[in-house]
This record gives structure tokens, sequence and C-alpha cells, in this order.
């Protein structure tokens, strides 16, 4: 122990000693289902088929909206959910570690960079290996390597991982549907691979039956990009994560595991319509402070990292940081579709994020969107701004807007019937779920949901 307490922060510390005081829950199982890119607006739309998820709602507790954290997007409020503490403290602001590359350079993402160097407090996952119960992860995020889930099936899933061997070797899925680079190349559509994690999903419980399983279904944020919120396709897309909901309910059932097991279901963000780019590296270009060689930036004085809704706005050589923010505030403030301009060093920690300080991946400055538009990280041509082709949502704007509230509803054991909430925070559901397990989680700064609990007092 004194080795550990030597290398390990103290967060980790207090974690390790607060779950060997508690005494999980071994008998019990919790289902955490993130919905990606499934807005609250889109829940009260009564006209869109989701039997299996209003029939849990009506059986359990359900809030007419879920505050999420900025910035807006999956990996930061995946994150935040696991770990009931802002992006801030948890350190997750893109879909990846951001790294910057020095001077002239634009900033790297490592998307499966390894989950002990992306998040930077421990997560209920970490809180109930510790207590001894099992964990399990579907396509979550923010996850590679994670020591401390038993089972994973990873978004790019191996043949030479043990849990899609042991699928493989039990007929569920076969090595040519697992084939890494297929998958990378984009070779099967994001249906197709929501199919493959549904399968995952339902292994793992009739196989394994966690205490925890985390499961991320994504077709519907995929849909809702290219299609938009409130489209045909995306009332598809809802429809159909619905039936994969109930698919795993029915697997539930068939291991006589249901009385025991508490359902989660929720989401990263909701979402706007879009209509048009802003393409911020070209105003940079425009600018003189970005240059290309065709398709690739050639040498940036400054940088913009795109979130949708949401930019980061980066000086590549900090000795120039001084001299060039004046300069980025003032040229994106008349930019097109612009809706704000705010310096990181003082506006961060309002928002929930760190600031260029404490932590690399926060730009000096932030930008926001104008209703409508989205940001691209393209700097390719000489238009500023232009029609979003092929592209008809998006997320990342600030979370008071009520478009990027999501759903959060939960049924099952140690689940009041009945319940209705005006609102919730996606900050309060690591604590909740670690209640449920009996595990402790003190360096969570949400709050157990007690309105919800059956054994609340």
């Amino acid at each position: 122990m004194k080795f550990l307490r030597s290398v390990i922060p103290l967060s980790w510390s207090v974690l390790l000693l607060s779950s060997a005081l508690h005494a999980a829950n071994a008998d019990r199982h919790v289902v955490l289902i993130t919905i990606d890119g499934f807005p609250a607006y889109l829940w009260r739309d009564e006209s869109i088929p989701l039997p299996n998820l209003r029939r849990l709602a009506a059986d359990g507790a359900v809030a007419a909206a879920m505050t999420i954290a900025n910035p807006a997007i999956t990996w930061p409020n995946h994150t935040t959910l696991v770990t009931g503490v802002s992006p801030r403290k948890h350190g997750v602001l893109f879909n990846g570690l951001v790294t910057r590359q020095g001077p002239g350079k634009p900033t790297k993402i490592e998307q499966w960079a390894d989950k002990t160097v992306l998040v930077r407090v421990p997560t209920v996952y970490d809180a109930a290996h510790a207590a001894g119960l099992t964990t399990a992860e579907v396509d979550w995020v923010a996850v590679t390597r994670a020591k401390t889930i038993t089972w994973s099936f990873a978004e790019l899933p191996s043949t030479t991982d043990p849990l899609p061997r042991e699928m493989v070797a039990a007929g569920v899925i076969t090595a040519a549907e697992l084939d890494a680079a297929a998958l990378r190349a984009n070779g099967r559509n994001i249906v197709w691979r929501d199919e493959m994690w549904s399968r995952a999903a339902n292994f793992i419980f009739e196989r394994h039956r966690p205490n925890l399983l985390l499961y991320h279904p994504l077709a519907t944020d995929s849909t809702h990009h290219r299609y938009g919120p409130g489209s045909l396709a995306g009332t598809v897309a809802l429809a159909l994560a619905d039936r994969r909901v109930g698919d795993l309910l029915r697997t539930i059932d068939a291991t006589g595991r249901r009385a025991q097991t508490t359902i989660i279901v929720t989401t990263d963000h909701g979402f706007k319509k879009v209509e048009k780019y802003c393409y911020a590296n070209v105003v940079l270009k425009q600018a003189g402070l970005l240059r290309t060689a065709g398709a690739t930036i050639a040498q940036c004085d400054a940088y913009v990292g795109a979130q949708g809704g949401a930019a980061f706005v980066y000086v590549t050589d900090p000795a120039r940081r001084a001299e060039l923010v004046p300069q980025l505030k003032e040229l994106f403030a008349r930019a097109e579709g612009v809706a704000q301009v705010l310096d990181a060093t003082t506006a961060a920690h309002g928002l929930g994020m760190p600031t260029p300080a404490e932590n690399e991946a926060m730009g000096e400055l932030i930008l926001y969107a104008k209703d409508g538009y989205a940001f691209s990280g393209a700097a390719i041509g000489d238009l500023a701004a232009g029609p979003a082709e092929n592209y008809g949502g998006t997320h990342g704007y600030l979370n008071t807007d009520p478009q990027l509230d999501g759903i959060f509803l939960a049924q099952g054991a140690g689940i009041k019937r009945g319940v209705k909430l005006d609102r919730v925070r996606n900050l309060d559901v690591a604590p909740t779920i670690a209640h449920l397990l009996g595990v402790a989680l003190p360096t969570a700064d949400g709050n157990v949901m007690k309105a919800i609990l059956a054994d609340a007092q």
C-alpha cells in the first residue's frame, strides 16, 4: 500500500480507503444506457414510437430535462456521467486527448489514449471495482485499457480482446464482422455497429451479469448530425434505439435478475439544427495567421479546434499569447456566425471548464456559434462561411440552451415508481449509481438523487 500511495493521486487513495470501508451490494446490478444525442424536446414528442422507454418511465422515475456539461459533446459528458464532476476536474474536453504540438503546429487529438491519461479523477466503475464488484462497458468512451473494467467491448473491438474472442467462440459474432480495418474505414455503417454493440451488451449480461454495465448506442447521434434532429431519419434512429433497449430488457428478464437490476437511460447532449458552417480556420487564413499546403495546414500562429456549436482557439506559441489574444478576439467578434467570443482565462470556470493553465486542451478563447451555424475545422478554400451540406444538426452550444437538455429516466431495483421531476443534472448520475451499488465515490461533486430512490430517508 505504501507503493500505491506513492504513485497514485490523493483522490485515488481516498477512493480505495472509502471503498474498503463500504459494504458493496454484490447482489445488485446497474445498467447505464446512454442513447447518444437524445434531446429532451424529442422525448416529449409523443408521436415518436418509444414503447420500451416510455414503459420504463411510467414504472419508475423520469425527468422533463437533464442539464448537461460544457463542452456539450460526447466524451466530456460521458465522463461527467461516470465521475460526478465537471470537465474542469475530470479533464476530458474533446472526443480524445488533446495535445499542443508546439509553435506553428495545430493541436493533435489522440482518440485512443489510455483512460488513466485522459480521466483525472476516479470513476464509479473504478469505485465498483475497488469494492470487489464486476464492471463492463460496450462502446463507452475514455476507457481505453482501463484496468477497472472486467469485460470490455470497445468501439473498435479486436478478435484478440478477451470478450470479443469469447463472443466469436459462442457464435454470437464472427471474426470477419470484427475486422478492425473495415470498421475504421467505415466498412460497416453506424446502424450495423449499433447492432454489434447491442449483441455485446446482451451477451455480457447473459453470460457474466456484471454489477455495473455501461452501454452506449451511437446511431442516433450520427443520424441527427446527417439529417437533423426531428427528421424522419432521426425518428427512425430513436425508434431503433428503443428496440435495442427492449432487447436488453428481455435478456435481463431471461436471466432472472430483473428484480435486482436498476436501469438508467440517459444521454450525453441534445441537438440543434444547422444550416450554415463557420470556417473558423479560414478566418485565420484570411488574417494571415494560418497557411495551408493543399488540404494540409502547413503553419499556424493560431488554430481552431471545432466542436460543432463551440470551438476553442489556440495560440500555438505561448510567447505570443499576450500579442495575439486581443487580435483574435477582435477577429472572431466580426466573423459571420459567431455569437460569443470568451477569454478562457476568465470565463472557463464559470462554464465548468478549466483554464489553459490548468489543462492544455483548453484554448485561449472559447467561441460559440449563432443559432443555425456550426463550426467546421476545415481550412480549405476562401469562404469563411457557407451552407452546411450533408450536415443537418449538431451540439456543443452552451449547456444553458434548452435544446441541449438531455433525457433521464430510471426504473427497477431501488427506484420509486411514478416519480416525475422537472430537471436533474448529469453531475448526479455517478453518485446515484454508487449509492445503488453500495460503494463510495467521495470525489464526486454531484449528489445522490434521493427523490427517485425507494430507500431515501
